[in-house]
């Protein structure tokens, strides 16, 4: 199920950033004590009290030429319609401002529900000042230090008793659930109806068109799927089209729902940099990937263009080595009868189980045939033993001497040992380090 999302919303130098970084745990943000310098809209996943949800910094909404205040006006609009709590953060020594009247007007008629928090309250003889905030007419101020961390665990316990309650998945555990995810005008859409046979979403060549993710329930050879189309990456309108990145919230959802997913590029126009982080999006939700180069049709084409485009996608896809790639045309049709099968392929490789004593064997050969370096000190890696915990993605946990001495390169060479040994085309694997008596 898609996690709920949380929209840290307000002014700018309020400490939007600081506490996003807080209850992140990473210094993600660019913070720094001037107004507007958080330059790019930011969001990331957390977790509360065993409640992992994503969040989001709306300080990097810059709509493009506008006043201060009609782009905060459209910061508290696009957090309205993406986050399922709003977060709505004031500065307690500077106390009510007319931009933060304006800001809790929107979100107040947004009908969502918002926690208040009052930042800066780093002195406890400051708390006299809350009562100040009850003006705005949005509940119960939450006195917070961002710089500090004072009073966050209050301000989250009220955020994630505020999160909806997660519905059971209505889909058979047989289903296979496909999202389709890419830049605006790469043609999901179109890939869309040409999966389903049928025109069932709108497709034209304006980019945002479609509004929203749609679900679509389809069988085909006795296989039950769920194409979940997330053009609505991108709305129509001004403040989507200024903030072309901020709408790959509505993919991580589909992303976070899905079994496997399609990344659409455009073969006509290639790859930006955009097209690594939407996929790498999928890639870090541990979800089989399949690189589907889209509009081939329309590419002039030599015995030599195929591949020289799949030897780019390697080079700019390093992480997803696992991806097969499929060339095709959705509006001609055109190689369109392979993708569901590899989509079955890939399916079956993210929920792969391998037995305990033939992946011990090949872990046991993998170490003879190259040990692990020595660190430093001239201590060795040791595995004791290996077994595999989860799949979806499929999961393998190594008991070891000391977790520390699994260098990412030594990682790397396993993980390449047990992809030659084992089918998981498609899929990404993880391995976890663990002490040996954990």
């Amino acid at each position: 199920m898609p996690k709920p999302v949380l929209a840290i919303v307000g002014r700018p130098n309020v400490g939007k950033s600081t506490i996003f970084n807080r209850i992140v745990g990473e210094r993600i943000a660019i913070v720094e004590d001037k107004p507007g310098v958080t330059r790019d809209r930011i969001y990331s996943s957390a977790e509360w009290l065993n409640k992992e949800f994503n969040i989001i910094d709306t300080g990097g909404i810059e709509i493009n030429d506008e006043p201060l205040m009609v782009q905060m006006r459209y910061q508290a609009e696009l957090a309205i319609e993406e986050a399922d709590v709003i977060c709505f953060i004031v500065n307690g020594r500077e106390g009510i401002t007319s931009a933060d009247e304006e800001v809790a007007q929107i979100l107040f008629r947004s009908k969502k529900p918002i926690v208040l928090g009052v930042n800066k309250m780093d002195d406890p003889s400051m708390h006299d000042r809350l009562y100040e905030f009850y003006s705005l007419g949005i509940g119960d101020p939450k006195p917070i230090s961002g710089s500090h961390g004072i009073g966050l665990g209050d301000l989250l316990d009220e955020v994630i008793k505020q999160f909806p309650s997660q519905t059971e998945d209505v889909y058979d555990e047989d289903t296979i659930r496909i999202s389709i995810i890419g830049r605006p005008n790469v043609g999901k859409s179109s890939l869309t109806n040409a999966i389903l046979g049928e025109e069932r979403v709108i497709v034209s060549d304006i980019p945002g068109t479609t509004r929203d993710a749609i679900d679509t329930p389809f069988s085909k050879d006795g296989q039950d799927y769920v194409v979940i189309d997330t053009a609505g990456m991108r709305k129509k309108g001004k403040v989507y089209e200024s903030t072309e990145k901020y709408s790959v919230l509505r993919a991580l959802r589909a992303i976070e729902r899905s079994d496997v997913v399609l990344m659409v590029i455009n073969g006509e126009e290639g790859m930006i940099e955009q097209d690594k982080k939407i996929a790498g999006y999928a890639h870090e939700a541990g979800r089989a990937v399949i690189l589907v180069v889209n509009k081939w049709d329309v590419v002039e084409k030599d015995d030599k263009t195929m591949l020289n485009f799949e030897q780019k996608l390697r080079e700019e896809f390093l992480y997803l080595s696992y991806a097969p790639i499929i060339f095709l045309s959705a509006k001609t049709k055109r190689r369109m009868q392979h993708l569901l099968p590899l989509v079955n392929e890939v399916s079956e490789n993210h929920n792969l189980r391998v037995q305990t004593h033939v992946l011990n064997d090949v872990i046991v050969d993998a170490v003879t045939m190259n040990p692990a370096p020595t660190d430093n000190g001239g201590k060795r890696l040791r595995i004791n033993y290996a077994t595999q915990v989860a799949v979806a993605p499929p999961t393998f946990v190594l008991f070891v001497n000391d977790p520390e001495l699994l260098h990412f390169s030594y990682r790397r060479f396993l993980e390449n040992k047990i992809r030659e040994t084992f089918n998981f085309k498609g899929t990404p694997i993880r391995i976890i380090a663990r002490k040996k008596n954990e």
